[in-house]
């Protein structure tokens, strides 16, 4: 079964990378030169297929979205791969796609079960991002992260309760960066294989980030650290 992807930035960015298989548009303006199947549909129209979220007048079938292989992450040094430990919310993922685009990691990697998942919202959220991103679906978390250390990679956890600031590690190395849930944060088990556990500092009344904001200062922490 192939996907679906809506809004602007998503469509022109699957548009170049040739993954559309049939567009439904407002106008075919800005499309009429490319050669592709595309559909001129009523705003009605879009507004159904793409649930009634913002599709700005594009939407298209496009062919499946083709995940990674953890190996294609790899680096010798300096490395940088985000690790999403129980994410449940598509706008975070998202978000999260785009800003480790924008920053230049390696890869994302999530687990099969009780996860988020690649969707038409995600790629929304992601703008366009998610066509440049390397991105694995593993089994196991605890078993992919005993073979990214044997494979020289530290792994960064980031809690809430943990000792050390996220500005006090050097970040000199190949790094896993583990992002927990919204709710609960690192499961027990993911937890226990971190080589570091880093929080970022609470001030005001309220005690945690959302965990795409999270994710954004800590990536680009560690990457202004190498």
């Amino acid at each position: 079964m192939n996907d679906y992807i809506y809004g602007k930035n998503s469509f022109f960015e699957a548009l170049d990378n040739k993954r559309i298989i049939k567009a439904y548009v407002l106008s075919d303006d800005k499309i009429k030169n490319y050669n592709i199947d595309y559909q001129i549909v009523d705003r009605k129209t879009l507004d159904k297929m793409s649930n009634y979220n913002n599709h700005q007048g594009y939407l298209a079938e496009v062919k499946k979205f083709e995940l990674s292989k953890v190996d294609d992450m790899l680096k010798d040094k300096n490395g940088l791969i985000v690790m999403l430990d129980g994410l449940t919310d598509v706008h975070n993922f998202g978000a999260i796609i785009r800003t480790c685009e924008c920053a230049g990691v390696d890869g994302i990697i999530y687990k099969s079960h009780n996860s988020v998942k690649v969707n038409d919202t995600v790629g929304k959220v992601a703008s366009g991002a998610l066509e440049y991103m390397k991105i694995a679906e593993v089994g196991n978390l605890v078993n992919t992260i005993k073979d990214l250390k044997k494979k020289g990679y530290w792994i960064v956890g980031s809690d809430g309760d943990a000792k050390d600031l996220y500005t006090d590690i050097n970040y000199d190395m190949n790094v896993v960066l583990i992002i927990g849930s919204e709710g609960k944060g690192m499961s027990r088990l993911v937890k226990e294989q971190c080589d570091y556990i880093v929080k970022l500092p609470m001030k005001g009344h309220v005690t945690s980030l959302n965990a795409s904001v999270a994710a954004g200062i800590l990536i680009y922490n560690i990457i202004s650290n190498k």
